[in-house]
């Protein structure tokens, strides 16, 4: 299936989905543990729909890269399962690479898709958020090792929920 239907066939989930979900919170900040390590900062925009975005590093033996990814999510609550939600959603990024080998760097254009399950802790102001997040890169992300399709990414994110009178809105 190529990359045009996948994205259709996601763009048709989007739209005729029902959103009966309800989010715990408005904006939480923590840290993604995955590809790449980073920073996230998640608000609701309403009940259902929240977007993310997260800048993080990574460094290799022979190269390193920056980047910097939003995403546009929609919950959904999973069952009877209090606090636990799965979400699903799209976004793009952009990734700067340093190489030591050679002397010049590349950027990369990203655009991913999302679906992943979220549990708020309902004592607590954490949540914790799985992913799993296919890619398709535009550009050359590695000089002589070009892939530009990746299954494999995805985090672990752990957020601290962000009180009222701290918010960033």
């Amino acid at each position: 299936m190529n990359v045009c239907k996948c994205l259709a066939l996601a763009l048709f989930f989007i739209l005729f989905s029902t959103r009966a979900a309800a989010q715990a919170y408005d904006e939480a900040i923590g840290v993604r543990f995955g590809y790449p390590l980073s920073v996230s900062y998640k608000a609701f925009v309403n009940a259902s729909d929240a977007v993310e975005v997260y800048a993080g590093w990574r460094s290799w033996r022979r190269y390193r890269a920056f980047s910097i990814n939003g995403a546009y999510q929609i919950h959904q609550d999973l069952g009877t399962i209090d606090d636990l939600q799965w979400y699903y959603g799209a976004g793009a990024g952009l990734q700067l690479w340093n190489y030591d080998e050679f002397d010049r760097g590349s950027a990369t254009v990203s655009l991913s898709g999302y679906l992943g399950l979220e549990y708020v802790f309902p004592d607590t102001p954490i949540s914790v958020s799985a992913d799993w997040r296919p890619t398709v890169y535009l550009g050359t992300q590695r000089a002589t090792d070009f892939h530009n399709f990746s299954l494999g990414a995805g985090a672990l994110a752990v957020r601290y929920i962000l009180p009222r009178k701290f918010r960033i809105r």
